[in-house]
């Protein structure tokens, strides 16, 4: 109910935006190949996403899910299990009991995973979600833990508690928030200490730390699915102070990690300080190019995040949101954008004195998700504006389609066969890859299409 009355919330929007209406031939037009497309994307989410992988990924041997599956969709390896692919498998069927609440097996796939989140993934003895345990469920390693983890967890169970209404579900999700509100907020300067020890404690940089290390910094990967979690929460425990997490996060990404180009800065000091190595040689830059860097697929996928969580907080006409949304996407489409083909590129950067540089022209598939639920958004919003947002939704979806979706076995390839033909013979599930973009993207498109026409 909440994602139809958000695009009923984007469809009123039109109304505000001063836009010319369509003539009723374009109209006509439009209505008829959204309906159809709506139509081959839900067919899509069922037979080659979700289908393959439930039941494959059910274990029955020590419950969860299995992450790592090959080219043909077999499993293989050891399957450790992370929270973090742990939960979006939650999450995915969490939400396709919902979508198709005749099929009961998907009610039984999340009751399932849930269960291992909880008896498993769940540290009894000092509280958060462990980060990595084995296939049976033993922690793996110091037992660390992360925001970014927990954020998942958290997610996910709120996801699951909507679907089933199960107590259980419930009280695990604000156990999980209060545990992040106790070891990981800092009420000094807001946001979250990503890096955790087992017992909570805040992992904090040394002179030791290796400068290329992300260790004791605040950053924006964590923020962004913090706010994606206290978004889920919000919807099925309204508590004050979830709101004022959820608002303390879009105030954080929106005016401080997106900076003036539009695009988010990777990492920060405890203090929000920029960490930047722009004025370093390039050799330097490149050497810690994970931690300062363009990446246009988180850049669109918080333009929709913070727009959605600005919905869930009950910040209606929120422009300011929304034009910073738009200033996202519209710097993707002009910097990270190929024209040609299609699909968002992996990374960039702003090398002085010559401007933007595509130092990573992959075409991750994840980006790829994110962008096509983004761009309808903006579609819809602002039909006319000269970037047309439609005509690019339409061309992101033909790069899918040709570059990136397995028609044969099944899922996505991790990477597009236009600059990355290798990646159809690697793995096409592993602890960073369950599905969860794909399955949210289309889900949230199909629904937007069938929509504008009830």
């Amino acid at each position: 109910m909440l994602i139809k009355n958000y695009i009923i919330f984007c469809t009123l929007m039109l109304f505000f935006s001063h836009c010319k209406i369509p003539t009723a031939q374009v109209e006509a037009t439009t209505s008829t190949e959204r309906i159809q497309l709506a139509d081959t994307l839900e067919q899509l989410l069922k037979s080659n996403l979700v289908d393959t992988w439930y039941p494959a990924a059910i274990d029955t041997q020590y419950g969860g899910y299995l992450s790592t599956f090959n080219a043909t969709f077999k499993p293989v390896g050891n399957q450790d299990k992370m929270i973090v692919s742990q939960a979006r498998h939650l999450w995915n069927n969490a939400k396709a009991s919902q979508h198709w609440p005749a099929e009961k097996k998907y009610r039984d796939f999340a009751r399932h995973g849930f269960a291992f989140l909880q008896d498993k993934m769940w540290d009894k003895d000092h509280g958060g979600f462990f980060w990595q345990v084995d296939r049976s469920g033993k922690p793996r390693g110091d037992s660390s833990k992360t925001a970014y983890g927990n954020a998942f967890g958290l997610y996910a169970v709120s996801a699951y508690y909507a679907a089933s209404k199960d107590p259980a579900a419930l009280a695990m999700a604000q156990k999980s928030f209060r545990w992040l509100e106790q070891y990981s907020h800092d009420p000094i300067h807001g946001g979250y200490y990503q890096h955790l020890s087992k017992t909570g404690a805040i992992q904090k940089r040394l002179s030791t730390t290796p400068s290329t290390s992300d260790l004791g910094y605040k950053d924006q990967n964590s923020s962004i699915h913090l706010l994606e979690a206290f978004t889920e929460l919000y919807q099925i425990w309204p508590d004050p102070m979830v709101k004022t997490r959820l608002e303390e996060m879009i105030y954080l990404i929106r005016d401080k990690i997106v900076n003036e180009k539009g695009n988010l800065v990777l990492f920060f000091q405890p203090d929000w300080t920029p960490v930047s190595f722009r004025d370093s040689s390039r050799t330097s830059i490149l050497r810690h190019h994970a931690l300062d860097h363009v990446s246009w697929g988180h850049d669109i996928e918080t333009a929709y995040l913070l727009m959605e969580a600005s919905h869930v907080a009950g910040w209606h006409n929120d422009t300011i949101t929304w034009r910073i949304a738009k200033k996202m996407t519209d710097q993707c489409l002009n910097l990270g954008w190929d024209d040609a083909l299609g699909g968002f590129y992996d990374e960039g950067y702003f090398f002085k004195p010559n401007g933007i540089t595509v130092t990573q022209d992959t075409k991750n598939w994840w980006t790829q998700a994110e962008a096509l639920n983004t761009l309808l958004i903006m579609a819809d919003l602002y039909p006319r504006d000269p970037l047309d947002y439609y005509s690019k939704f339409k061309k992101q979806w033909a790069y899918i389609k040709q570059y990136l979706i397995d028609h044969q076995n099944g899922e996505w390839y991790d990477s597009g066969l236009d600059k990355d033909p290798r990646s159809a013979q690697r793995n096409k599930g592993h602890i960073w890859k369950a599905g969860y973009h794909q399955y949210r993207t289309l889900e949230n498109c199909i629904l937007r299409l069938r929509e504008k026409h009830k």
